[in-house]
């Protein structure tokens, strides 16, 4: 009976962290202007080139073992921290989508909602791209890529953008600055 509860606890405990992980933490954003001074940039150009499985293969092939393998470590942890920022940014972006899907507007909230759809996405494939990050990090000659964030980023910027266009076109160039 006890060894029952403790079960019910933990899955509980569970439970509410991975709701916590997928939604982030508490930030008011209701409208693209909002966006401003709390996301994070994220240089797509630098980031693919650290997940670009052909420049990792050139600098396997060019460096002697053990400067490939601390150069790798360098690239993996910047690689996570894109990530991490890419993470953050969808939270916000989540509550964007939130708040968009209550818009009168049908095509507004149905950008609302794919915007919400995507940044819950984004946020869950992070975990376990930052987790094969990690393991790289620690095991260098294993080949792991934190495939399809960048994608996923790329995707939740032109939604947010999107929205931004349909709800005050003359500042959407500021949401995609901000990303």
């Amino acid at each position: 009976m006890m060894l029952a509860l403790i079960l019910v606890v933990l899955s509980f405990a569970a439970l509410v962290l991975f709701l916590y992980a997928a939604r982030g933490r508490s930030v008011r954003v209701s409208k693209p202007d909002d966006l401003v001074g709390s996301t994070r940039p994220v240089d797509l150009e630098a980031f693919r080139n650290l997940v670009d499985p052909e420049e990792e293969e050139f600098l396997r092939a060019n460096l002697p073992a053990d400067e490939y393998c601390a150069i790798r470590r360098e690239r993996l942890r910047a690689a996570a921290d894109y990530i991490g920022c890419a993470k953050h940014n969808a939270a916000i972006l989540l509550r964007l989508g939130e708040a968009a899907r209550q818009h009168p507007d049908p095509q507004i909230a149905e950008a609302g909602r794919q915007l919400v759809d995507s940044a819950l996405r984004l946020r869950l494939y992070s975990l376990p791209a930052l987790a094969r990050l990690y393991v790289g990090m620690t095991l260098p000659q294993l080949r792991l890529s934190p495939a399809g964030i960048l994608e996923s980023y790329q995707h939740l910027s032109g939604l947010a953008t999107r929205l931004a266009v349909m709800q005050n076109p003359a500042r959407a160039s500021r949401v995609a600055a901000v990303l």
